[in-house]
């Protein structure tokens, strides 16, 4: 009868045994397969944040391209448009610097460009041929002028000299 028993207590640990090792294996089949799908999920979402920071910076790069471009377009028809007006208005324009006040020489400036480029827009209207010497104005070249402000033959070549651009611009469509 011992030895039954024996053998009762044996199978019952042994059974006992492999249960408790069948469990601890599921469990740690179990765990690794989580940890596994856990692994993958993460990979899964490093993945899905670098596709995300890679798209948000294509989308940044095409912003600054576009800005660029945008902005050096406008630069451009800037230019176009301004193209021999030599920065009228501004101190450190391209006109020439014959004396008199800062004041006399802009009205002379202004004055020109304005009457060249109003009868050069006409003349393109009427499609008449590129003629600036022929107009009235640019022979007399005294329009605004003031005797206060400054000697008339120093006026009148400043005028011509902006007449001329002025001219230019307004017969060229700008």
């Amino acid at each position: 009868m011992t030895s039954n028993f024996i053998k009762k207590v044996l199978g019952a640990a042994l059974l006992g045994l492999t249960l408790l090792v069948g469990v601890g294996m599921t469990g740690t089949t179990a765990l690794a397969q989580n940890q596994d799908e856990q692994y993958r999920r993460d990979d899964r979402n490093r993945r899905d944040d670098q596709y995300r920071r890679d798209d948000r910076n294509r989308r940044d790069d095409q912003y600054r391209r576009d800005q660029d471009r945008d902005r050096d377009n406008r630069d451009q028809d800037r230019d176009r448009r301004d193209n021999g007006r030599r920065g009228r208005g501004r101190s450190g324009d391209s006109y020439p610097n014959w004396g008199g006040s800062f004041q006399f020489r802009q009205t002379a400036l202004n004055a020109g460009y304005n009457e060249g480029i109003k009868q050069g827009r006409d003349d393109l209207r009427h499609r008449r041929r590129y003629d600036f010497q022929r107009q009235g104005a640019y022979q007399k070249a005294t329009k605004d002028y003031n005797s206060r402000d400054g000697d008339r033959e120093l006026y009148r070549r400043y005028f011509r000299e902006a007449y001329q651009t002025g001219y230019r611009d307004g017969f060229d469509g700008n």
